[in-house]
C-alpha cells in the first residue's frame, strides 16, 4: 500500500514530542508499505533530517516554513473568517504537491489538523486524521490563561478551529487520539465521526534506569523551550514552587533542559539555583544527574513524552494533573 504522510515538521530525528510520534509511526508503516512524506522544514536541521530519511529509502518532499512571516500569513485567514492556524501553516506549493501525489496513493495519514487541511480537496482519498489532541481545545486553554487582547484572539481561534475540525473529522476513516480523555473531548465536541486511541510509548532500550548516583537536590525539566506551555510551566515553577523548595532545601537546583529557549526562559537563569542549558546532545546525560523530574504544565493534554522518558529512567516525576493524567499512573 502507498501511504501519503503529512507532517508539520520533518519527522526525524525523534528529539521532540511531535517528531517522536511521527517517526515511530513512519518507521512502523515502512516495514510493510511504501511511505511518501510531505512536511514543512523549519530550519537547517530539518533539511539535514530530510536527507537522512531519503538515505533510509523514504520518499520525502519538504517545503520551507517561514516563522518570520507568521503574522503576514495569518492575516488573510483572519479576514476570511478562517482559523489563523491555517494561514500560518498554509502553502500553495505544498498543496500543489499533495494534489499531485494524492491520486497515486491508497491512503493519506495526516498528523495535526493543519496538515489535514491539505487533504480536504480530495474527498475520495481514504484519510486517517491523527489529532493527538484537539487544537481547538488547546487554544481554549490558552484563552483562559491569557489577558486581553490575546484572550480574545485565542478564544476566536478555538471557535474557528473547532468548526474546521468538525469538517475535517467527518471526511476521515478514523480520527486518532493518544488517550481516552482526548477521545472523550472529541466525541463531546464533534459527535458522530469514528475515532480510536493510539497511545504514545517510550523506547525502553534507550531510556533505561541509570546506575549513576544522582546529585542531591537536582530538579530537571525537559522540553522545547520556545513552546508556550513549556515556557509557562517553567515560569510558574520558578516563581511559585522553587522558592518553597529552597526554603526546605537551600542547595536545591533547577535545570531547564531543551533547545531554543526564548528570552523569558533565558531570564529565569538569573534566579539563584536555576540553570538554562539550551540545546543538549542527549537529555539522558542530564536526567541521570537529577534526583527528580518535574512536569508543572498548566496547559496540557495527552501523554507527555517528558513524563514517560523520566519514568523509563527510573526518575521520580512530580507533575501537574494536566501533565500526568494521560499516563494513568498511581501517585506515590
Amino acid at each position: 500500500m502507498r501511504i501519503l504522510f503529512l507532517s508539520q515538521r520533518v519527522p526525524y530525528p525523534p528529539n521532540r514530542g511531535d517528531k517522536i510520534t511521527t517517526w515511530r509511526l513512519i518507521d512502523r508503516m515502512r516495514r510493510d508499505h511504501q511511505v511518501q512524506v510531505v512536511a514543512f522544514e523549519h530550519d537547517e536541521g530539518d533539511r539535514r533530517a530530510a536527507d537522512e530519511l531519503r538515505d533510509m529509502g523514504i520518499e520525502v518532499e519538504t517545503f520551507p516554513h517561514r516563522s518570520e512571516r507568521l503574522v503576514q500569513s495569518a492575516l488573510p485567514a483572519l479576514l476570511r473568517g478562517r482559523p489563523l492556524t491555517l494561514g500560518v501553516y498554509g502553502s500553495r506549493a505544498l498543496q500543489a504537491c499533495v494534489d499531485q501525489l494524492a491520486p497515486r496513493c491508497d491512503v493519506a495519514y495526516a498528523y495535526s489538523s493543519s496538515m489535514g487541511a491539505f487533504l480536504l480537496p480530495h474527498p475520495d482519498l481514504p484519510k486517517v486524521m491523527h489529532f493527538a489532541e484537539l487544537d481547538s481545545d488547546k487554544w481554549y486553554q490558552y484563552s483562559k490563561k491569557a489577558s486581553f487582547p490575546f484572550s480574545w484572539v485565542y478564544d476566536r481561534e478555538a471557535r474557528k478551529l473547532l468548526e474546521f475540525e468538525r469538517e475535517l473529522a467527518a471526511q476521515c476513516v478514523t480520527n486518532v487520539f493518544c488517550t481516552p480523555l482526548e477521545e472523550r473531548i472529541f466525541q463531546d465536541q464533534i459527535p458522530g465521526p469514528p475515532s480510536t486511541v493510539l497511545r504514545n510509548g517510550v523506547d525502553l532500550a534507550f531510556y533505561e534506569p541509570s546506575q549513576n548516583t544522582p546529585e542531591p537536590g537536582h530538579i530537571a525539566f525537559t522540553g522545547v523551550m520556545d513552546y508556550y506551555p513549556n515556557v509557562d510551566a517553567c515560569q510558574f515553577f520558578v516563581a511559585e514552587v522553587f522558592p518553597r523548595v529552597r526554603e526546605q532545601l537551600p542547595e536545591a537546583r533547577f535545570t531547564i533542559i531543551g533547545s531554543r529557549p526564548n528570552k523569558r526562559v533565558e531570564a529565569l537563569a538569573q534566579t539563584p539555583g536555576v540553570t538554562v542549558t539550551g540545546f543538549v546532545d542527549d537529555t539522558r546525560d542530564w536526567l541521570r544527574k537529577a534526583t527528580v523530574s518535574v512536569a508543572p504544565l498548566r496547559i496540557a493534554r495527552g501523554i507527555q513524552n517528558k513524563v514517560l522518558e523520566a519514568m523509563a529512567m527510573g526518575l521520580p516525576v512530580v507533575g501537574s494533573t494536566s501533565a500526568t493524567q494521560g499516563v494513568e499512573g498511581r501517585a506515590g
